[in-house]
């Protein structure tokens, strides 16, 4: 029979071959590399039986897919283990997930740190004996007998909501047997590095009714190094946590009195102040005008916006004289009407219309994370109106507006395209439209990007940037959304050359995203060592002793004159206290101000990295002055 290869290639093989077999045929060393095969578009175990025609590629440990499969494997690995050292365990469910996988167990004895070092010994074990992992096709009765014989409940209830009729596989690995749909690698072997990482408490099937379980959380990657990149990576995002960084830098604060709304600081202000003075500046630049429109704004808006049948479940509403209103959840609403109050010609388009809009979004309680899920947050909108003609040379400068923030602040991007979600508006044509346009203004600016299907906006496809920090994780901020849906339901138009009324199209589009949001994300990039141009404070002067203190804060006269950010901590404190709580603050430079430095009016500069050097005043106010100007990154 004849088999298609991933490179396009047909080859006649064997009838009633196994993928593993099909590896022998391909290549001396494939079937000792490979994990998993991929069928017409479908991840299968190397046992599978091919068929005329298949679509086949086997994948070995560096292909991506087939790190899921090791992870899933890891789990079953788990659970045996854990069936060997707590005979009256119960399985439930063992998903894999984002960069590991799950267990849920029932057990009398609550596990605890001890325990995941002797199952970890336990896995160790079961890997070295190199268990054949093998699927069984059964029938739903051979699967409740199998489950019935082992006291495993949950299994059985599991087997028994699946439909009458339905296929049933089974996974033997010694003597642990598993319902699952695979697929797996094909002995035990195949795990090289994995680590169980917490116990948590789950409900069984997520439903507080029913009984609690205990969760053991794990990870598995291909090597030992990779495995260790991602230990490392966690335990840096621990102390990088900017929940933790807020509150230590005192940038913000969150209280019960309001769950979800954060409580900036005096230097989470400044900070906050610096990049939408940033923002400003850039937008005045590219010939944006800056509008504000009312936080609250009535039904009947958000009716011909289609939030109200659209997003009504995240929106805050209130009655006003009888009238039902709602807080703003986005901006753009308000920004059509802005567009609206004046009349248009074509030779006002382009209009580049930008808005620092405060909205609000009922979060549910338990997905609220410090700044980076809140109710209450600054969106750096802006909406553009445009010709057709318009529609590419306004992304392009949208892209490279965006292209600047980002590489200013030192990240690397990806880009998305992000197409028709299943609840939308609009006809197949506007759509076909709207993708299209966006589409070739991507191609035309040779920006790569990858698709992203049906995650598009209600009322039309996007744009989505995402950045990725200094610990390789990837975070979604701008977007820009290309509209032709807003202008029609708010009847938006402008006269044409032709002396007709016609209809702008709308981008919108953030660069921040929420400004909030990305301070947390620039915090946590930066573990609090804000870049000179950023930080809330800038220089910290100290001085000595107290009889040094009319020089100290002459130095913190002439900064201040130079808008340099600079504090004087003057407190009758040892001066290795006070140089340890401003590198603790993670202030750029510290400024120790002594006799030396009186005698020959200069100051002694400490920067992060333990530098120490001495300049004329002059030239270290025109240094930091210089490093401000350029928002250079402190490498």
């Amino acid at each position: 029979m004849n088999i298609r290869l991933q490179d396009g290639t047909v080859k006649s093989v064997d009838d009633n071959i196994t993928a593993l077999d099909l590896a022998r045929v391909l290549s001396n060393s494939l079937p000792k590399k490979a994990v998993v095969a991929e069928v017409n578009g479908k991840l299968v175990d190397l046992s599978h039986k091919l068929q005329e025609n298949d679509e086949v590629s086997i994948l070995t440990v560096d292909d991506e897919k087939s790190l899921e499969v090791i992870r899933h494997s890891t789990a079953h690995i788990m659970a045996q283990a854990i069936k060997r050292l707590f005979k009256d365990a119960k399985c439930a469910i063992g998903p894999t997930i984002e960069n590991g996988f799950y267990y849920d167990f029932d057990l009398e004895h609550p596990f605890v740190a001890e325990d995941l070092l002797k199952i970890e010994k336990e896995m160790n074990k079961i890997i070295k004996e190199n268990i054949k992992i093998e699927r069984l096709d059964v029938t739903r009765e051979e699967a409740l007998k199998l489950m019935n014989e082992r006291n495993e409940s949950y299994k059985i209830e599991l087997i028994k909501d699946l439909p009458e009729g339905e296929n049933i596989s089974l996974y033997r690995q010694g003597e642990y047997v598993d319902l699952c749909r695979g697929p797996h690698i094909p002995s035990t072997k195949f795990v090289k590095a994995f680590k169980l990482m917490s116990v948590a408490g789950a409900y069984w099937r997520g439903n507080e009714k029913n009984k609690m379980l205990q969760r053991i959380y794990g990870t598995a990657f291909k090597d030992k190094e990779s495995l260790d990149h991602y230990i490392f990576t966690i335990e840096e995002a621990k102390k990088r946590d900017h929940r933790k960084l807020g509150k230590e830098l005192k940038l913000f604060t969150l209280m019960d009195e309001g769950p979800g709304f954060p409580f900036f600081l005096p230097k989470g202000v400044t900070l906050k102040n610096t990049l939408i003075d940033y923002w400003r500046k850039l937008h005045n630049e590219a010939g944006y005008v800056e509008v504000e429109t009312p936080i609250m704004l009535n039904k009947k808006l958000w009716e011909t916006s289609g939030h109200w049948y659209h997003y009504k479940e995240n929106m805050y509403t209130s009655v006003i004289d009888g009238e039902e209103f709602a807080l703003k959840p986005m901006n753009c609403p308000g920004g059509m009407l802005v567009y609206k109050n004046e009349l248009h010609s074509y030779r006002d388009l382009p209009l580049r219309v930008g808005e620092l809009g405060r909205v609000h979004r009922h979060e549910l309680s338990g997905a609220l994370h410090g700044l980076m899920r809140v109710r209450a947050f600054t969106q750096d909108d802006a909406h553009i109106f445009m010709l057709p003609e318009q529609i590419e040379s306004e992304i392009i400068g949208v892209v490279k507006l965006i292209d600047k923030v980002y590489s200013t602040l030192g990240f690397k991007y990806t880009v998305e395209l992000s197409t028709r979600p299943e609840d939308s508006m609009g006809t197949d044509e506007e759509w076909n439209m709207a993708e299209g346009a966006l589409k070739r203004a991507l191609e035309n600016i040779k920006l790569p990007y990858v698709i992203n299907e049906g995650d598009g906006a209600f009322y039309g496809p996007k744009i989505d940037f995402h950045i990725q920090d200094s610990l390789g994780r990837d975070w979604q901020c701008g977007t820009i959304q290309l509209d032709f849906q807003l202008p029609q339901r708010f009847e938006l138009e402008y006269t044409g050359q032709d002396g007709e009324k016609h209809r702008p199209i709308v981008i919108h589009r953030v660069i921040f995203g929420s400004i909030e949001r990305f301070i947390g994300i620039l915090i946590e990039n930066f573990a609090g060592k804000f870049p000179t141009w950023l930080a809330p404070v800038q220089v910290k002067v100290l001085s000595v002793s107290s009889k040094f203190n009319d020089y100290a804060e002459k130095v913190v006269e002439e900064l201040k004159k130079n808008d340099v950010k600079v504090e004087f901590d003057n407190r009758d404190e040892k001066l290795g206290y006070k140089i340890r709580e401003a590198k603790n603050e993670r202030v750029p430079y510290i400024i120790v101000v002594g006799e030396k430095e009186v005698n020959g009016n200069t100051v002694s500069v400490r920067n992060r990295k333990d530098e120490e050097k001495e300049y004329a005043l002059k030239d270290f106010i025109y240094h930091v002055k210089d490093e401000i100007k350029t928002k250079s990154l402190d490498k």
